[in-house]
């Protein structure tokens, strides 16, 4: 695609409000630079929201409505596109991730796809309707290179106790998969901590999130079964790190998370 034009409007309301800025600025002959001084933000920001790499924010969408007269046409747009789900979801969210100096992440069912062993990941992708494992699991694998670069994000993670015992793939996946925890765990850029079972009810039972960031700022991502949805208002994100905060309460130090994870260990013999 030409990074000059907008994605298809059919795609996702995100792609239709791209579109929809394009058209109606060219309708009113301006310019990138124009919109950029009415949204007080840089010439390439106004690239990025026409071809969809960022996504309109409310306050943007009320200048351009109040400016333009539009009837509310672009708060209306942000609104809908914020209630629904966005089948483009996880290209931006990898794009997030690619680019991330700080990862917190959240996960109460598997382990995330950055700690996840091949052995785990090819037992998790095979267990479904997947319909090229093989490349579906190179692309997951790839992923984790992020962590070997010459300035890897920071990795907190959080994992509750269900993750680390649940038998994915046998008891020798299993075993290689909590040995390369406990590496990770003792990289200098990860902390790994364990929420145990004795925590009992708390906020990590509402659903696995992240919270990543970037230069640009900070953004969300709430999984769900058919999908996630990247959080992208301020305040909700900021929600999410009370959350994450919140779990963090209750999950076990580091070192008590590793002798946690070693003795599961030896139960997968």
């Amino acid at each position: 695609m030409n990074i000059n034009e907008p994605p298809d409007p059919r795609s996702s309301m995100w792609a239709w409000i791209a579109y929809s800025l394009r058209f109606h600025r060219m309708q009113r002959g301006l310019t990138g630079d124009a919109v950029a001084k009415l949204l007080n933000c840089a010439r390439s920001s106004i690239s990025r929201l026409e071809n969809g790499e960022a996504k309109l924010d409310e306050k943007q969408a009320a200048i351009l409505d109040e400016a333009w007269s539009t009837g509310r046409h672009f708060s209306l747009l942000v609104w809908y596109a914020r209630q629904g789900h966005d089948p483009s979801w996880f290209k931006s969210f990898a794009d997030f991730e690619a680019r991330a100096t700080m990862i917190h992440s959240y996960d109460g069912q598997l382990l995330p796809a950055l700690f996840q062993t091949r052995g785990y990941a090819h037992a998790l992708l095979a267990s479904g309707r997947n319909h090229d494992p093989i490349s579906d699991l190179e692309k997951r694998l790839s992923r984790q290179k992020i962590l070997d670069g010459q300035n890897p994000p920071e990795l907190w993670a959080l994992l509750s106790e269900s993750v680390i015992d649940l038998p994915v793939g046998g008891h020798e996946v299993m075993r290689e998969q909590l040995a390369h925890l406990l590496t990770m765990s003792r990289m200098p850029n990860v902390i790994l901590r364990v929420v145990p079972r004795s925590a009992g009810a708390h906020e990590g039972l509402d659903g696995p999130f992240k919270i990543i960031t970037v230069r640009e700022g900070e953004v969300g991502f709430v999984e769900a079964p058919n999908g996630g949805r990247l959080v992208m208002e301020a305040s909700e994100v900021r929600g999410l790190k009370l959350r994450f905060d919140r779990i963090g309460a209750v999950a076990l130090p580091v070192d008590s998370s590793r002798r946690l994870i070693e003795q599961l260990m030896e139960s997968f013999t």
